[in-house]
């Protein structure tokens, strides 16, 4: 939108103390595992630390062997090196996304603006499901370092562009590498914390949201009017390296700590070149990652491309890339289920019934979410006749709440477990009060306060969900598979969102031109499609004009009815939690040695 009282009994309906997927190696033996109060870290016996998981592959081997060397001042170390990376993160999207319009338009292309942004975000976004094999299979600290530079190659293309061209494949090495660092760090964190704990941790790598909100927009001004847009890319591609170089050398400086101590298994493979291709060809799932890479890419591409087309969704192009992304994604099923010597994603997993249901819960919120959003802004311009800058505040209400309510909400799962109880009992009712009240409050002669009361409840609620969708298919798999199924979930929410915008799309396109025939004045008819087709027509008439009261009341029914339908997605969100297993990860143990 990518947060009481201990219960020492385990309920008859709850999983047990350890999760069902989890290996004989993963079992925790009574005593074995022993709390530092004073700092918050978790230790295990020497028995346990001892060892790897043989049966894992050599990159989540590595990760537990580190976790048995890490000392706590250096755990410490790198979650506030974390902190700062993501603040970097925030603040250098925040800044690269402002200054993109302004790029595009030195260019004579500001139409390209749009496809410039689908094209980085989608390769970006199924970037990660190769991505999440290259950390199990090659490791953190390499895959860490290798999006690093991904970053910082897309900021000096993006300084040093001289057309569109160049700045695009720019912006897909930027995204590319900005979307796997913050994977990395979610990565880094389940590896490094406790499921009861883990929570609160996700929450706090966000935290520096709560201040980037505010800060980037004074920033691009700034850099706008005296730098320029060039070096205003070009100055991250200096700070990004040095950032990160510290976390990197934490994670390195412990690997080859681990190897001195012979805590990782040596790889002599005698393998040839050959016999090595086919080997992690078959390590990556490399022909699962293709079909599902390119059916998703078919798909996803079909809801992003539609508006571009003269027959729109019933253009023949569209069709195809309908059909052969669906066609293709359901051969990645069969290829799971009954080929793949290696899956992407064990197939015993992906059938159980917390994570298909957890699945389609984060299908509904993005799809749901997307249909009342997308023209939001617009709302808010024209009907609350708010300034630019309120509208953003506004906007901002669910990154700043839901970002904040997440840590409350990891504290509360810290010290009660219960995933979900919190999502069925507070996160759902919540969210769809906040949706639902949006039907009667989007209208005109509506206090804007109302409006915010409304994105409070979002924010809160959406927060909620979107720590429990993360924990609850963490708490059902093991350290192995864990960034694989959260690629697996990224991938969801984007078909999701895909969804929504093209029923927000759809909706606003079929309704607010029939509104606005039926409310304009006559005398504005013959301007209907200039009114229709832009923002700024639309805000100029002045308030209390016939013209203005009829497109204010043009946008009153067409989004009531776009948030009746958001609503309805909302409501089937009940449903999907409602499915889970009860998970408590108070008792649960997944990872070996020192954990915050």
């Amino acid at each position: 939108m990518r947060l009481r009282i201990p219960n020492i009994h385990t309920r008859p309906n709850e999983v047990p103390m350890v999760a069902e997927t989890a290996t004989g190696s993963d079992v925790e033996v009574a005593g074995a595992q022993e709390m530092n109060e004073k700092d918050g870290t978790q230790v295990t016996s020497k028995a346990e630390e001892d060892t790897v998981t043989p049966e894992f592959q050599h990159g989540v081997q590595m990760a537990q062997a580190m976790n048995q060397v890490w000392t706590r001042e250096h755990l410490i170390a790198a979650y506030i090196i974390i902190w700062v990376i993501n603040f970097i993160q925030g603040f250098g999207s925040g800044i690269t996304g402002t200054l993109t319009p302004y790029v595009t338009s030195s260019f004579q292309a500001h139409s390209l603006t749009a496809t410039t942004s689908i094209i980085s975000s989608l390769i970006a976004g199924l970037w990660k499901l190769p991505y999440a094999k290259i950390l199990d299979v090659w490791g953190r600290p390499q895959g860490f370092a290798l999006m690093v530079a991904s970053t910082v190659l897309g900021f000096i293309m993006m300084a040093g562009c001289t057309n569109v061209t160049t700045y695009c494949a720019a912006q897909v090495f930027y995204q590319v590498g900005y979307t796997a660092i913050d994977f990395t760090i979610t990565i880094f964190v389940a590896d490094t914390s406790s499921l009861k704990n883990r929570a609160w941790w996700i929450a706090y790598t966000a935290s520096p949201w709560l201040i980037v909100t505010w800060c980037y927009g004074p920033a691009t001004n700034s850099v706008l009017e005296s730098i320029g847009f060039r070096w205003g890319f070009g100055i991250w591609a200096i700070v990004y390296p040095i950032v990160c170089a510290p976390l990197f050398w934490l994670m390195w400086h412990n690997l080859k700590k681990a190897e001195k101590q012979g805590l990782i298994p040596k790889q002599d493979s005698g393998r040839t070149w050959r016999e090595s291709v086919i080997y992690y060809a078959v390590q990556f799932d490399v022909v699962g990652i293709l079909l599902i890479a390119t059916g998703l890419s078919l798909f996803l591409l079909s809801f992003s491309l539609y508006s571009y087309q003269a027959e729109q969704w019933k253009s023949p192009m569209i069709i195809c890339f309908l059909v052969f992304g669906i066609l293709l994604s359901a051969s990645f099923s069969v290829w799971e289920a009954k080929l793949a010597p290696v899956t992407f994603v064990p197939w015993h997993l992906m059938k159980d019934r917390t994570v298909i249901f957890t699945f389609a819960m984060v299908a509904a919120i993005y799809s749901g979410y997307n249909v009342w959003y997308d023209y939001f802004y617009s709302m808010l311009i024209v009907v609350f006749n708010t300034s630019v800058r309120d509208a953003t505040y506004i906007l901002n209400i669910y990154t700043i709440g839901a970002t904040f309510w997440c840590l409350v909400v990891g504290i509360i799962i810290r010290y009660n477990g219960r995933l979900k109880w919190i999502a069925l009992y507070f996160g759902v009712p919540v969210n769809l009060l906040g949706v639902g009240l949006m039907i009667k409050f989007r209208h005109p002669d509506t206090s804007i306060g109302w409006i915010v009361m409304c994105q409070i409840f979002v924010a809160f609620g959406g927060g909620t969900l979107v720590i429990c969708e993360q924990m609850t298919v963490m708490a059902v798999s093991t350290q192995q598979n864990i960034p694989a199924i959260l690629a697996f979930e990224f991938m969801i929410a984007n078909i999701g969102s895909s969804i929504g915008s093209a029923i927000a799309a759809a909706m606003w396109t079929g309704l607010f031109p029939t509104n606005l025939a039926k409310y304009l004045p006559a005398s504005a008819l013959p301007d209907l499609q200039t009114i229709y087709g832009d923002l700024t027509v639309q805000s100029s008439y002045a308030i209390g004009t016939p013209e203005r009261d009829g497109i204010n009341k043009a946008y009153g029914e067409t989004q009531k009815l776009m948030v009746v339908a958001s609503t309805c997605l909302y409501a089937t969100i009940i449903v999907w939690v409602s499915l889970w297993r009860e998970i408590n990860v108070k008792g649960m143990k997944q990872n070996k040695g020192m954990t915050m």
